[in-house]
């Protein structure tokens, strides 16, 4: 019986452990989850109904889940207390999970216990990029990084054209984090933050409004607010007061203020006109309309105390109500059996946090939050980087007391109206951006400047220094005012870019003390010290001075040249007067002259010129005379005038030119510099000479010159002195100097020196700005229309030509021989003449005796006939005849008609011949074979 009883038992057991298994699988498991919310803020309340609406909502979509959180509330205004009600929600309720804290300062301190006790903490309000931090992996970011929002701004910026920018931040762990990554941002294209204006956390309206003070001092009128709504309220309230809402400002809202601007009081809204601002971009969508709507109704029953509810449910309450159910759905996918704390005693209590209990399900519980993943209300909720991704911001305008949508910003298209854009980045530096219209502070279109000289009664400090040459700068001091004064050319330059300026600027000039007190450099380093707001005069631009400030466009010539004396270099070469023709061109007119001369002597020998008698040679120089002397000689035919005139008018070219040549290099080739070449000065060893203080001394050192042999001097003066004494006699055989101040220095010493090079580049003179100064571009663009126009010409000749009767730009003359091709074109008109008369001649005595010459080709022909037939047989009986013709000179007649047209045309040739007189005689015989073919004369 025993047995049975057993058996009974045991199975009454396992029956008992099973119901009691099956019971405890279908009750419903709770999680403790910590929530700690500044429940007095805005945001505190708006998160806190989001939160308690996202928990409903979701087990009524979830009912099935067995897996319950269960919500411990805590109110926190202080970091302390914050860090306090963590360690109460861990050891008195073991929640597994905390959702805030919602500052980032209070976020420091319950991300490290969270770290401790391995429960994950997730905040949706903190968003200092400091807490992005491998050392506190428990911690969760439901929102994004205050750094993902500085490009977005620095697009704005840059777009505008702004350079300067100035944060008004918060002065806490939220408000300075994003000041790093702001100036990355804006250094990226050139931008920067001249200062930066913290404003305390606990600042009342008195002091705010003295920080605003300070900020109207300075000339940077471009603002980017960072801070909590509290205190951004007080702040653009007391804007306003002090007329910083005018359409000289610029202000740019971070998300912190945009993303609530909705809940805002319409006073503040309205203080807000004109600013712009960035927020997160959430997708429109119906269960986001249907939430906020339910949202809306619920918030003023539970707040009825509320003045003004929120028009609009600002982006917090969306992620907390996002965050909810991300914690939701991971506490339903992990195993709650083994949810217990455990307390590890061999740890050292080295802090009060020493002794709190570590989770078993915490990293499991924060593995199934990195991998949730849905689309939320606020659009895509991932959490695998340990924050939020941004995607795309939204960009308002505050208008009429409302945030109005203007634009978005992405990573990939930059700056864009409409999110259907399908563009390239299409922000650019100084190019609007892609926005609707922007109504600014003071209800204008217009986009500010982005500074301005401060209206306090500070003046514009401008630093002037005594110059070694009065025309360019001469500073005075009033004894009686201690006023210091200015004139000279660079004075006058920088009075007409004020003109020129869309604004006014008030301005003082301080002296630098005297020429002796110190370079050019130490002058110009006055402005990097801050002693000076800029320095005017003759300072030239150069690579070294640039690190340290920066430099308007030049105003002057540049470059750096050598003044040298001049010696007399009279060429006394016997052969000095070939020199003004090159040899091809001597060549070339003795050609012409040759061909000249052939064609008016056919021209004339064709007519029967009397003065063309005798020998070939005598005639042939008589033709060549006339090339020289044809205007004196009498030619008869019409064509050799006709060439004769041509022939003239080249001559009477050639000749002045010629003349006026030989007189230019037997007069203004005298003068020539003593040296053409600096190196030559560093070969031979010679003194040098620069004017004091400049940086001509480094540039001699620099190539190569002994420190020795360099000798400073102060005023044009000294300089001629050093010129005329020369290197062997205490002078210098060069003074290196600048261009500008040469063109004075020659415009005083008329004779005896000259301008050698430049031999150096530089940049002329230019006017010096504290670094990334915005006056920089005014000024430049003004004295670009300044040297554009006639205005430089008149102040140059108001100070250097009309000061001095002496016009020597210090350039000496030098003439150089003539070539053939300066008068190829005459020669090419004269060649054409002469040989068109020459054809010309040609054509009309072939006209005029084509009836003869037709003739005389018929008679060839019938000698040539006669002579091939008869020649084998009677050669030596036709020798013998020729003889016997020529002893007796008469002329056999043939009977035939044919030969009788043949000997008529023989008589004519013979008839010509003798008439020359050149001693050549008719044959006495002519035989019909051949005779005339051969056209054989007899010669004394």
């Amino acid at each position: 019986m025993e047995m049975p009883s057993r058996i009974i038992f045991l199975l009454v057991l396992i029956s008992n452990i099973t119901a009691t298994q099956n019971a405890t699988e279908t009750e419903p498991r709770t999680v403790n989850v910590g929530v700690i919310l500044n429940l007095q803020s805005l945001v505190g309340k708006i998160a806190h109904m989001s939160i308690l609406m996202a928990l409903e909502d979701f087990y009524s979509v979830h009912s099935s889940y067995r897996t319950k959180l269960v919500l411990h509330m805590r109110d926190s205004n202080e970091d302390i207390q914050a860090a306090s009600a963590a360690v109460d929600l861990l050891e008195n309720y073991n929640v597994q999970a905390i959702v805030g804290p919602q500052k980032s300062s209070e976020a420091i301190f319950v991300s490290d216990i969270g770290n401790e006790s391995h429960v994950p903490v997730i905040s949706f309000t903190a968003t200092s990029p400091t807490l992005s931090s491998g050392n506190v992996p428990y911690f969760l970011r439901a929102t994004l990084s205050d750094a993902d929002q500085v490009n977005c701004i620095a697009s704005l910026i840059k777009a505008y054209g702004w350079k300067e920018v100035v944060p008004i931040y918060e002065d806490t762990d939220y408000g300075r984090g994003i000041i790093p990554y702001l100036a990355d941002a804006l250094q990226e294209f050139g931008g920067f933050m001249p200062y930066r204006s913290p404003i305390s956390e606990s600042a009342n309206s008195d002091q705010v409004e003295q920080e605003l003070y300070k900020l109207m001092t300075m000339q940077t009128r471009v603002y980017i607010v960072h801070m909590s709504s509290a205190i951004a309220s007080i702040l653009f309230m007391k804007a306003k007061e002090l007329g910083m809402m005018s359409d000289t400002y610029a202000w740019i809202l971070t998300d912190g203020i945009t993303n609530i601007a909705s809940s805002l009081s319409p006073s503040i809204l309205e203080a807000m006109n004109g600013a712009l601002g960035v927020k997160f971009y959430v997708p429109k969508s119906k269960e986001l309309d249907n939430f906020t709507a339910r949202w809306n109704k619920r918030f003023k029953q539970d707040n009825p105390n509320v003045a003004v509810a929120p028009s609009q449910l600002s982006i917090f309450g969306l992620w907390s109500y996002d965050t909810i159910w991300a914690l939701a759905q991971a506490a339903e996918n992990v195993s709650m059996g083994n949810a217990v704390f455990q307390k590890q005693w061999h740890r050292k209590n080295i802090t009060c946090f020493g002794g709190l209990g570590i989770s078993t399900i915490g990293r499991n519980l924060l593995d199934a939050i990195l991998h949730s993943k849905f689309r939320g209300l606020s659009g895509d909720f991932d959490l695998k980087n340990r924050q939020l991704q941004p995607s795309t911001f939204q960009i308002i305008n505050v208008v009429g007391g409302a945030p109005q949508e203007i634009g978005f910003w992405t990573e990939k298209h930059g700056i864009i109206r409409k999110l259907d854009q399908n563009k390239l980045e299409t922000t650019n530096v100084n190019s609007m951006p892609d926005l609707n219209q922007v109504i600014w502070p003071g209800e204008s279109y217009a986009v500010p400047k982005g500074w301005q000289i401060p209206t306090n009664g500070k003046k514009l400090r401008v630093g002037v220094r005594y110059s070694g040459y009065p025309e360019f700068m001469k500073v005075e001091r009033d004894p009686t005012t201690n006023a210091t004064t200015a004139t000279g050319y660079a004075i006058d330059v920088f009075e007409e870019v004020l003109k020129r300026l869309p604004y006014a600027i008030p301005y003082e000039y301080v002296s630098f003390g005297t020429a002796d007190s110190g370079n050019y450099n130490d002058f110009v380093y006055q402005v990097h010290l801050g002693i000076y707001d800029a320095a005017i005069g003759d300072i030239t631009i150069r690579y070294n001075r640039t690190s340290y400030t920066d430099f308007t466009l030049p105003y002057t010539e540049s470059g750096v040249a050598m003044i040298v004396p001049v010696k007399d270099n009279k060429n006394k070469n016997i052969w000095v007067f070939t020199k003004p023709l090159t040899t091809d061109l001597w060549f070339g007119s003795i050609a012409f002259f040759i061909y000249t001369g052939i064609v008016i002597w056919l021209l004339e020998r064709r007519i029967n010129n009397a003065e063309l008698t005798g020998s070939f040679f005598r005639q042939l120089g008589i033709a060549i005379y006339f090339s020289f002397f044809a205007d004196r000689e009498r030619v008869d035919s019409i064509l050799s005038r006709l060439v004769v005139i041509v022939w003239v008018f080249v001559l009477l070219v050639i000749t002045s030119s010629y003349t006026a040549n030989l007189s230019s290099i037997l007069t203004v080739q005298q003068l020539q510099p003593t040296v053409t070449d600096v190196h030559e000065l560093l070969r031979k060893g010679e003194y040098v000479g620069y004017h004091n203080g400049s940086y001509v001394v480094d540039l001699l050192e620099e190539l190569g010159f002994d420190r020795r042999k360099i000798r400073a001097y102060n005023t044009p003066d000294d300089f001629a002195d050093a010129l005329s004494r020369g290197s062997k006699n205490g002078g210098i055989a060069a003074l290196i100097h600048e261009v500008p101040y040469i063109k004075i220095f020659l415009a005083e010493n008329c004779k005896g020196y000259t301008m050698v090079g430049p031999i150096y580049k530089s940049e002329g003179f230019g006017f010096a700005f504290p670094k990334r100064s915005p006056m920089v571009n005014d000024f430049s663009r003004a004295i670009l229309s300044i040297t554009e126009g006639d205005t430089i010409i008149h102040i140059e000749n108001k100070w250097i030509r009309e000061r001095h009767t002496c016009q020597n730009d210090g350039t000496i003359a030098s003439s150089s021989s003539l070539n053939f091709k300066s008068f190829s074109g005459l020669f090419l008109v004269t060649g054409i003449a002469s040989t068109s008369a020459l054809l010309l001649a040609l054509m009309m005595f072939l006209y005029k005796n084509k009836h003869k010459i037709k003739n005389s080709i018929g008679c060839d022909h019938q000698t040539e006939e006669g002579y091939g037939s008869e020649h084998s047989n009677e050669q030596n009986q036709d020798r013998e005849q020729d003889s016997n013709q020529a002893q007796n000179m008469q002329m056999t007649v043939p009977n035939d008609a044919q030969d009788d047209a043949c000997q008529q045309e023989i008589d004519i040739s013979l008839e010509l011949i003798s008439s020359t007189g050149s001693g050549v005689q008719t044959c006495p015989d002519i035989s019909s074979h051949g005779a005339a073919s051969n056209g054989l004369l007899c010669q004394d």
